[in-house]
């Protein structure tokens, strides 16, 4: 998944510190824990190696913050589904809650689900700066070429 080059976080709604923990999207029967991600040295975001597992990018704002937070996870694994592979069947008006570390949680709205060519990927699109809070959750699709390094695509959806 190609990294973001900058995020916007000023004017947090939460409180800076309060690291999510967990993300539920009933729809799609996710209840998982969230870890932390960072940057590769290549750029793109790290991913989890729990293919069960979301993970939280940390150098973008945390759910509830103004601008983008960032959720990654897997959309499959050598023995099956993982954590996000029903993202892509994801509806405007469907529900995410990220649940940050004091137990509070943050509600949002899913807007919108695109899918972008790797090779393509709008990152101030999906990255760049946002009126309020925002939440993208990314996954890998389209078609798996093994040749070509896996998956072709990226799922993002967009929710506020």
């Amino acid at each position: 998944m190609p990294g973001p080059r900058a995020a916007a976080s000023d004017a947090p709604v939460v409180p800076r510190g309060l690291r999510p923990t967990r993300i539920a999207i009933p729809t799609i029967g996710v209840d998982a824990p969230l870890i932390t991600l960072g940057i590769r040295d290549d750029g793109a975001i790290e991913v989890p190696s729990n293919a069960q597992d979301a993970g939280w990018l940390t150098s973008g704002p945390a759910p509830g913050q103004q601008g983008p937070a960032v959720i990654a996870g897997h959309v499959d694994s050598t023995t099956g589904p993982a954590v996000f592979y029903d993202l892509r069947t994801l509806q405007p008006g469907d529900a995410v809650s990220v649940t940050l570390r004091d137990g509070s949680t943050v509600d949002m709205t899913v807007d919108g689900v695109e899918t972008y060519p790797q090779d393509e990927f709008p990152t101030a699109t999906v990255y760049g700066p946002v009126p309020g809070p925002a939440l993208r959750l990314i996954t890998c699709g389209g078609d798996y070429v093994r040749d070509a390094g896996g998956y072709q695509d990226n799922v993002v959806v967009y929710a506020s």
